[in-house]
This record gives C-alpha cells, structure tokens and sequence, in this order.
C-alpha cells in the first residue's frame, strides 16, 4: 500500500469532500477519486458511501481511519526525528566524564547548556577512571568524554582543552604545618604520600609521582586509594597527605585542610575527547555549542 494513499483518504474522510479534500491536498479531483478508488480495492470493501452532497464513512471506513492516523502520526514523527538526527538537534548523545573531573562546575555547566539548546537529544552520562573512559571511547561506547591530561592513551583522539587546573596539596588537620597557607612540596618530605593505582590514570599517576620525588619525597611509604577521590577520605583518616585537582575542594571533610602548591606548580588539563573523523552531528553540536559558551566567557 502506498503512503500516500492513507494520507489522501485521511484528508477526504476529515472533511468529507472530495473538492475540499482536493484543494487541501493541491491536486485535481478525479485523480484523488481514482487514488481512492484504488485503495478500495486493496482494502477489499468500500471505505467511503458517496453521497449527493459529500461523503461518509462505512464501519470499515471508520476503523480504517483511526488506523491511517495513527500511521501517518507515527510516520511524521519519525521523518522528524531522523531530520533532527541528522541535523544534531534529536538523537542521544553518550558522555564520559572522568571521575577527577566530576567536581568541575565548567564541565556541567557546558553540560546544562547544550540540553537547554538542544532539549532532543538524549545525554546519557558516565562516570569513570580515565582507563575505563579511553577504552569505553576507543570501542565506541561512548561518542566522546572529559578526560584529565596527561594521558598518553589520549593521543589517537581529538582533544579539545576546557581548563587547565592546579593541583592542591590535601593535609590532616592535625599534622603541624595544617596552619600554613601555600606548602612546598619538600615540607612534606616525611609525611606519606596517599596515591590511586596507576592503572586507572597513569598520566596523572606520573605527574604526581614524579613532582614528589623530585621534592625528596620517601616514595616508599605510599598508602594506596581506590580512586583519586577516595584519597581525600584517607587523608581525613590521618594517613598522609595527596595532591588532588584544585576543583575537588568542594568536598567536605573536617579534618582535611588545602594548601596551594609553593613553588613550581603541578597542573592538569581537563580536555574533551572524540573519536577522529566523528560524523555525528549531535558531537559536533555539543563541541560547536561549548564554543559558543567558551567565547562568551571572553
């Protein structure tokens, strides 16, 4: 059955003229009449009584008029959105976020932005340590992500940096130099260092690492964290001391205190990833919609 039959039926039972329904329709007449009649007969069974002065449905008619509306709303629908698919303002849009960056107010913020502009897409958000994110990306599950750099695994992808961001330094409260404002990093030669695996974010794991030893840091007394975050939770316990993303200083613990870095600054970028030549209309609206925000903040 052809598309345009139901739409041509539609169009004469809703106004119960073949002149009417014509005019709406902008063709002639007696091809409408034909158009109908043709569906009649691969329908079966009249669909239409002709009367002197218009037209009425039969029982049959009627049912098949409720249908062909429902058939024709679901067919507007979907050419609409596959439109806005195509054109990035439907669809669903599959997000990482780094857990190190989830603290960030820039990131969703941008976040917020793009689903105020574009309310049919769907954003699907997931959090995760940088490796789960760099292999979730690199399989195609997720269409792009906030990831924190370093990150040598970054590199086959396109980046786009957000912010860069310092690193703090997280203390105990009652460890004596919690009175300080800015520390150094050799001050605190002698208090353990709580670090994450390096599995899970090696290139934030070496720039860590690396800064303390070159402050005289005893690498051998590293307490290992689940995650970066998690670190802060040991560090409230009293058992040394991290070096975390400035943003993470929303957390609340009592008996942690911050301290800016004295000296040579540690810093990380937090950057968008998306896979090299990405068709995805819907990435390239969320990438062209932060720079909108990003040139409007200059």
């Amino acid at each position: 059955m052809e598309h345009r039959y139901l739409r041509y039926f539609v169009a004469v039972a809703r106004t119960g003229n073949f002149t009417r329904a014509a005019e709406e329709l902008k063709i002639s007449q007696p091809p409408l009449s034909q158009q109908i009649q043709r569906l009649e007969r691969e329908v079966g069974t009249p669909l239409l009584r002709r009367l002197s002065r218009g037209v009425e449905l039969t029982e049959a008619g009627e049912a098949f008029y409720v249908d062909a509306c429902q058939i024709l709303a679901l067919t507007d629908a979907a050419m609409e959105k596959v439109k806005g698919i195509a054109r990035g303002i439907n669809g669903s849009l599959s997000m990482g976020i780094a857990s190190s960056d989830a603290f960030h107010p820039n990131i969703f913020a941008t976040i917020r932005q793009f689903q105020l502009t574009h309310p049919g897409v769907t954003i699907h958000q997931v959090e995760a340590n940088m490796a789960a994110l760099m292999a979730a990306l690199n399989e195609a599950e997720l269409d792009m992500a906030f990831i924190r750099l370093p990150c040598e695994n970054s590199k086959v992808f396109n980046l786009r940096i957000v912010d860069q961001e310092p690193m703090v330094i997280a203390l105990n409260r009652a460890h004596p130099l919690a009175g300080e404002d800015a520390l150094r990093l050799e001050q605190l030669r002698d208090v353990p260092l709580v670090l994450f695996p390096q599995a899970i974010a090696p290139g934030i794991y070496e720039l860590i690492y690396n800064s303390c030893l070159r402050a005289g840091i005893d690498m051998s007394q590293i307490y290992e964290s689940s995650q970066i975050s998690s670190s802060l939770n040991m560090v409230n316990a009293g058992f040394g001391f991290a070096l975390v993303p400035k943003s993470m200083m929303c957390i609340s613990h009592p008996e942690v205190t911050w301290h800016p870095i004295a000296g040579p600054a540690v810093t990380t970028d937090i950057a968008i990833a998306w896979r090299r030549f990405e068709r995805s209309r819907t990435v390239k609206g969320f990438l062209d919609e932060y720079e909108k925000s990003a040139a409007r903040k200059k």
